[in-house]
């Protein structure tokens, strides 16, 4: 029995459905348990998905799909939107595809609208606006919900760019044109290292190295203080400040070189194996050339995952990553907590270190 089949029989009470559709949720009517009625909505067009219509807001980009777990899923929105960084990675890797798959015989036009559309998406700029990616991340596994988020969105602008009629689905469709040669089960894994990737590259590794390098500094402009050290805060011998500052900048050079470590697996790509990892419609060569065209979108390299079933089953190199930054994390809790310490008083403190006044106290 198919999953629309199951939906339609009568396995909730009427109550229930009163109730489920009292809550905000789809309203019912006879033909159809997964539907919105359009006199209920003001400035909307119908879209369609396997379960029917569904009334869809005009300014959005957004499709049936999307909505339906808008309504599923109100959890924490929009506080729990799925973050930024995830969002344009999917436009980076919807634009990949398209890319790779117009060399696939994808018409040139529909290819060239999908790229124009996932742009948008990854600068963050144009007609497309963070608002028309509501999703937030408690969801279905796999994040199907928000592959078909991006498919619909990049559909939908392409249709715009070539002259159509938004919801449509024509000339480009979310499924075999934005979504061709791949699976939510491959593109969300994919979308989550690409993501973690740029995030560490362009944002943690600069911010880390800029504390080392402060850190160094310190060292070098401290080497002439002599204080007192301490083992289990009582008076031991002496050492500079210099010195002590030295054994921070060397615990944050280790943490950056543990992340820096992550980043070769975190730059494999499941991109290509499809449902299950076996590929199955893809071309040969597909995702070889995806994670190339990923990597001259990014400017970062990427490769295909050797092994397609792991890069699917597992996340053991997000959770590598994690234990980095867990280790990261509580270095610099110590650091932070050894100045606080330091620099105690003025009167009945330790005193040792001056900090700067940042803002007013009581």
């Amino acid at each position: 029995m198919s999953l629309i089949s199951r939906l339609s029989k009568p396995s909730l009470t009427t109550k229930r459905l009163v109730e489920f559709a009292s809550t905000g949720g789809f309203q019912t009517r006879p033909s159809r348990l997964f539907s919105i009625s359009a006199s209920a909505m003001s400035g909307t067009r119908t879209e369609t998905d396997a379960f029917g219509p569904v009334e869809v807001p005009n300014e959005r980009y957004y499709g049936a799909q999307t909505f339906r777990s808008l309504s599923n899923f109100k959890i924490n929105q929009p506080a729990d939107r799925m973050p930024e960084p995830i969002i344009k990675a999917f436009g980076v890797l919807k634009k990949a595809a398209a890319a790779v798959n117009m060399t696939y015989g994808l018409d040139e036009k529909i290819g060239n609208a999908i790229q124009q559309a996932a742009q948008e998406v990854i600068d963050g700029q144009g007609k497309i606006s963070s608002d028309d990616f509501p999703l937030v991340v408690w969801q279905t596994g796999s994040g199907t919900q928000s592959n078909m988020n991006a498919n619909e969105v990049i559909s939908n602008r392409a249709i715009e760019i070539l002259g159509g009629k938004l919801g449509t689905k024509s000339p480009v469709h979310p499924n075999d044109h934005v979504n061709m040669s791949a699976s939510s089960n491959d593109t969300f894994p994919t979308v989550m290292h690409i993501s973690a990737v740029l995030e560490i590259n362009q944002r943690l590794l600069p911010a880390l190295k800029s504390l080392h390098q402060a850190f160094v500094a310190k060292s070098h402009e401290f080497d002439q203080i002599i204080k007192i050290g301490r083992t289990h805060l009582q008076d031991a011998t002496p050492l500079t400040l210099g010195q002590e500052f030295s054994g921070y900048a060397t615990q944050l050079e280790f943490g950056i070189a543990r992340i820096e470590s992550t980043l070769p697996r975190l730059s494999l790509l499941a991109q290509g194996g499809t449902a299950v990892g076996t590929g199955l419609n893809t071309k040969i060569g597909f995702d070889v050339k995806v994670a190339e065209e990923v990597s001259r979108i990014t400017g970062y390299h990427f490769k295909t995952a050797p092994n397609k079933f792991e890069a699917l089953a597992a996340h053991d190199a997000i959770v590598e990553a994690s234990g980095a930054l867990n280790t990261l994390a509580a270095s610099l809790t110590k650091i932070a907590n050894d100045i606080r310490f330091l620099g105690s008083g003025p009167r009945c403190g330790l005193g040792e270190l001056s900090l700067p006044e940042n803002e007013p106290g009581i």
